[in-house]
């Protein structure tokens, strides 16, 4: 059974730095399908970042603007989102994804079979 757990979150001010890391267990990071999504109160959820295939593509979302970066370590079967240059729009529960459905999409939440429990992230202006 794929597990996935989230850690770093936290509270920081605006321009700070967090990163996020995910536990994968029983499944590949090497050669599989990852990815970031956050939902704010009130939002639906939405893709952040993702890194699948091997050799490894990445994906971000238009408002990551070189902000954040997507990496994954195999030897720890762990997955990072390195962020900076945080504002206070980036607030909002991050949680890691695994899997592929048929209608995967790297930054669709819908396409993602298992999912983490969340971090939270609070930026403060």
């Amino acid at each position: 059974q794929v597990q996935l757990v989230e850690s770093g979150g936290g509270s920081v001010q605006a321009g700070g730095s967090l990163r996020l890391s995910c536990a994968v267990s029983a499944y590949s990071t090497s050669s599989g399908y990852l990815g970031w999504f956050r939902q704010a109160p009130g939002k639906e959820r939405e893709g952040v970042a993702s890194i699948y295939s091997a050799p490894p593509t990445t994906a971000y979302a238009d408002f990551v603007q070189g902000r954040f970066t997507i990496s994954r370590d195999n030897a720890k079967s762990t997955v990072t989102l390195q962020m900076n240059s945080l504002k206070p729009d980036d607030t909002a529960m991050y949680y890691c994804a695994a899997g592929r459905d048929a209608d995967w999409h790297p930054l669709r939440s819908s396409g993602y079979r298992n999912w983490g429990q969340g971090t939270q992230v609070t930026v403060s202006s």
